[in-house]
């Protein structure tokens, strides 16, 4: 994911981008700002990081595979939920998600600025 035009290029996995593209369209949609916050990867400092969404802030999603993953309800839910609250949207463990083959487990992706 491309933030703005700040150079900011966020990567997550296509599983976990296409939930995070469905609930921030959905507020973006109804015209809602929020953070977003993740936890970073090890390679990039183990920090966290946060950007402010808002409609009038482009951003950009780019999918490494050709496939639109299958969606998960609940974790669409849970997502939403945080997106919803004064913390704004969080990245949370897929439910019932293998630990091994979610990146998202452990809640860190990496950035490049």
């Amino acid at each position: 994911m491309i933030y703005a035009n700040a150079g900011i290029e966020i990567e997550f996995d296509d599983r976990l981008l296409t939930h995070v593209q469905l609930v921030m369209g959905a507020k973006l949609r109804r015209g809602e700002s929020f953070f977003f916050t993740w936890r970073d990867d090890p390679s990039v400092g183990d920090g966290r990081s946060a950007i402010w969404v808002e409609p009038s802030i482009p951003l950009y999603f780019k999918y490494s595979g050709g496939r639109q993953p299958t969606i998960n309800r609940e974790w669409l839910e849970l997502l939403t939920a945080s997106a919803n609250s004064g913390q704004g949207l969080q990245i949370v463990p897929e439910p019932g998600a293998r630990e091994t083959n979610m990146q998202s487990n452990d809640n860190s992706v990496k950035r490049r600025d």
